[in-house]
Formats: C-alpha cells, sequence, structure tokens
C-alpha cells in the first residue's frame, strides 16, 4: 500500500499492511534558552528514534505541538520544527504534520528574565545565534508549513484551503491498495483544531470543507475513513473514562480530565452519522492515552511522545497498522523503553 498526494507516493506498494507512528506533543524549544530546554529536545530525538527503530513505520503523522513557540525567540521557529522531524527524515520515511495549540503561541517574557536592578530584559538568544536573530514576533502557521514543505520532499503536509479557517493544516490524503494505486484503501483527514494565534475550534467552514471533500472522494461511504487534529473535541469529555469506570477503553493512563476545543461546531455530529469514519485520533491531553469506543467510532489520544510539555509519564508513541485484504485498523502504544501495550483492533 502506499499513501498518495495530488501528484506523488510513498513507496512500499507492494505491501499489504501499511504501518502508520503518530507523535504527539514533542515541544521542541521549550525553554530553549536553558540547559534543560536543550535536554529534553535531546532526549526528545531519542525517543522517537527508538519508536522509528523498533517498528519501521511506513509514514509517521505529527499531531501538533510539535514546538512550543511561545518560548521561541528567533526569527525562525522552523529551526526547531526541522530539528523535531529529523528522525523520520534521515531514515527517508514519509510524514505529515497537523497544528497544534502551541506550534505559532505568541512569546511569552519569563518573570525570572526581568531585572530586579535596571526592570529591562536581557534577551537569551540560544547557542550559536546571534542577537540580530532574535525575535519575539513569533512564525506563523503558513510561515512553519510552507518551510516544511519547501525543504522536505519527505513531507506530504499540505496548506489547506484560504477560505477555510482555521486554514493550515485542513487536508486530504490517500492511502492506495498495493495492487490498483487508482483505487482507495483507506482515506486520510486532518483538521487545524487552532490555539495559538486562533480560537480552539473546528469551525464551521471546516465542518462545510469536509462535507465537500468526502463526499467527492468518497460519495457512498464505502472506503474507511481516518481522522487527525490535535485538541480533543467536546465528545471526548462525554467518553472520558472514570477510574471505577473504564467504559471498554484501552490504555494504560487515564491521569487528568480531558482539555477540550472552546466549542463544538458540528465536526463530531457529522462523523458520528457518516459510516466510513472508523476513528478519530488526538494529541493534546499529555496524561491520558486512551482508546474509547462511541456510537460507530473510536476516539483515541495518542501517546505523549517528547519530553517538553507538562507530566513525567513515560514516553511513547501510539501505532496504526492497516491491513489490506481484509480491511482491518489495528493500534497500540510503542514505549522508550521498547515496551508493547493497549492493543485493540479499531475496525475489521
Amino acid at each position: 500500500m502506499a499513501v498518495r498526494s495530488d501528484d506523488r507516493t510513498t513507496r512500499r506498494p507492494e505491501a499489504n499492511n501499511f504501518k502508520i507512528a503518530l507523535f504527539a506533543d514533542l515541544h521542541f524549544g521549550e525553554e530553549s534558552w536553558t540547559e534543560w530546554g536543550r535536554r529534553q529536545d535531546s532526549n526528545s530525538l531519542r525517543v522517537m528514534s527508538i519508536v522509528l527503530d523498533k517498528e519501521q513505520p511506513d509514514f509517521v503523522i505529527y499531531l501538533g505541538d510539535v514546538i512550543t513557540a511561545n518560548n521561541i525567540m528567533i526569527k525562525n521557529a522552523s529551526l526547531y520544527w526541522d530539528e523535531a522531524v529529523s528522525p523520520t527524515r534521515d531514515r527517508g520515511i514519509p510524514w505529515s504534520t497537523v497544528f497544534g495549540n502551541h506550534d505559532d503561541a505568541p512569546f511569552e517574557w519569563p518573570l525570572e528574565w526581568f531585572s530586579q536592578i535596571t526592570g529591562i530584559p536581557q534577551l537569551h538568544c540560544p547557542p550559536s545565534k546571534g542577537d540580530e536573530e532574535c525575535s519575539f514576533r513569533g512564525t506563523t502557521r503558513l510561515e512553519l508549513m510552507k518551510n516544511e514543505i519547501r525543504q522536505n520532499t519527505l513531507s506530504y503536509s499540505k496548506i489547506g484551503p484560504k477560505t477555510l479557517w482555521p486554514s493550515v493544516s485542513n487536508y486530504l490524503l490517500k492511502l492506495s491498495s498495493s495492487t490498483d494505486s487508482e483505487a482507495a484503501i483507506a482515506f486520510f483527514y486532518f483538521f487545524d483544531s487552532g490555539g495559538g494565534s486562533y480560537p480552539q475550534i473546528i469551525s464551521n467552514s471546516q465542518v462545510k470543507w469536509f462535507q465537500n471533500k468526502s463526499k467527492e472522494v468518497n460519495p457512498d461511504s464505502r472506503v474507511p475513513e481516518i481522522v487527525f487534529w490535535h485538541i480533543p473535541s467536546e465528545t471526548f469529555k462525554k467518553v472520558a473514562p472514570k477510574l471505577d469506570k473504564l467504559k471498554n477503553c484501552i490504555g494504560s493512563i487515564f491521569l487528568e480530565d480531558v482539555a477540550a476545543q472552546e466549542a463544538e461546531m458540528g465536526i463530531m455530529r457529522v462523523l458520528e452519522e457518516r459510516p466510513s469514519i472508523k476513528a478519530v485520533f488526538v494529541g493534546h491531553n499529555h496524561g491520558l492515552d486512551w482508546c474509547c469506543p462511541y456510537k460507530k467510532l473510536w476516539l483515541c489520544f495518542a501517546r505523549h511522545t517528547g519530553y517538553g510539555g507538562y507530566g513525567k509519564w513515560s514516553r511513547g508513541a501510539r501505532i496504526l497498522e492497516i491491513n489490506e485484504k481484509p480491511f482491518s485498523l489495528k493500534t497500540w502504544i510503542r514505549m522508550e523503553d521498547g515496551h508493547l501495550h493497549s492493543e485493540v483492533l479499531l475496525s475489521s
């Protein structure tokens, strides 16, 4: 099988199965002016490298909060973004990205920078960066996406239609058959769930975009569809398991409440009513890694992959495996120490 974009395809078309690694909440560049921050980025690179070498995925999805832009003070935050995707790129594995709430967040001045004597903060540029490269303007979603696409032939990310809002990481990829490159095995939909420079929502215009796009490529809902975004919807709160009642949920950490989008604009209602939707995958909550059944689909959190961001839980990555004949969608979590757990069949 192979992922297809408008004008290109991934390799390994002869395989009957297709494996995807989800890297969520890496938070590169967090406290970038400190030794702690640089160490966290190094640790995150190690986690991704271990997962990639053990799982040998065909594709990687960066599920938002690739960087902590509110801690990055250089003109081009893409330097940190580029470092974050380097383990995947260096192994020749194609990938795609969606945005999280920290990826283009405005810079936040640390209080400890303010001198009690002068009251004037000192610049804390990253190592090897001169003062002239320091900037607190930030890097927009559009700039980040353009830089990723322009600099990486392995990136399958796309800039969304200008009519959408949030507009940047809304796009569709097709997983094609091993025997017929035009035949679809599954469709992957990517949404920008806001945050940073946008409200934390999936807007009504995005809902309409999905309805039109899905009707165009999969009018009879015959082909399975899988959805990816960063911030969970309100529906995730409805199915969230309690400590005394897991509700048939599969996972290993259930240690915080769901931090959902600011409002529900209709995306879940549309997904619930569409029989071809098999699962929705999100990040954002570092202390959750569960998959819960909801009506005829599954709602799943990834696993916190990066050492940046809050929480001291062990790091890892959610893995998806799609089989073509017969179709099935299975997922599990691969940990940094090599341990595998929480395997569940989501569709068959």
